[in-house]
């Protein structure tokens, strides 16, 4: 573990957490996959036709951190993308982007974009395995890294990328009667997606098929 995070200290929620995702995460990222209808997660789920569309083209590699606070009932970093941008805005999501040619691994470019966009220093995150790569209907397979974040960072919030930040009870999201399936119109068709509405906040789409996974792989 990092910095001053000592396993024997770890609540018993915490601990059991930390026990299951070294036991059924990936140890290696599941994102050499070549052709969409590979992908076991991502907007297809719910809507089989997306991979049709997406395969002419090439989906885009992109990484995000799924930071889990190592607090004694631990609780999921999230950001309010900024309403400027040109995709996804608005929306909350992991801290994340795209896979640069100068990254090392998925792992590296998740820690990157995490301290860009938030001022997260790497040295905070333990990481603890990864989900299931995440097929957008945007294009992007998204390789999700989960780490362990040690209390006692403070962050930079980069107004570019990040309206806010906030924090989510593990608990909360991990219990399956808070994963609502929606639909919506989106260019001109109806799309099904995961939402997860926590207080004043709408968590949707990629980033709640990601939690969803999580939930999956850890408790069913």
């Amino acid at each position: 573990m990092s910095g001053s995070l000592v396993e024997a200290q770890f609540s018993p929620a915490l601990r059991a957490f930390v026990s299951l995702a070294r036991e059924k995460l990936y140890r290696e990222p599941q994102e050499l996959m070549q052709h969409p209808r590979d992908f076991k997660n991502g907007d297809h789920r719910l809507n089989p036709d997306f991979t049709d569309n997406i395969a002419a083209n090439a989906p885009r590699p992109a990484a995000v951190l799924v930071p889990i606070i190592a607090y004694d009932e631990p609780a999921v970093l999230l950001t309010q993308r900024s309403k400027h941008l040109s995709t996804h805005a608005g929306q909350v999501a992991f801290p994340g982007g795209r896979i640069d040619p100068g990254d090392e691994s998925p792992l590296a470019a998740a820690l990157r974009e995490a301290d860009e966009e938030i001022g997260l220093p790497a040295r905070y995150a333990t990481p603890l395995g990864y989900l299931d790569s995440y097929l957008s209907g945007t294009g992007f397979r998204i390789v999700p890294v989960v780490a362990l974040i040690e209390p006692g960072f403070t962050l930079r919030i980069n107004p570019s990328e990040v309206d806010e930040v906030f924090e989510v009870p593990l608990s909360f999201l991990m219990a399956r009667e808070n994963h609502a399936r929606h639909s919506g119109i989106w260019k001109g068709v109806e799309r099904h997606f995961y939402a997860m509405p926590f207080e004043k906040r709408n968590i949707w789409g990629a980033t709640a098929g990601m939690i969803r996974n999580l939930y999956e792989k850890l408790y069913e």
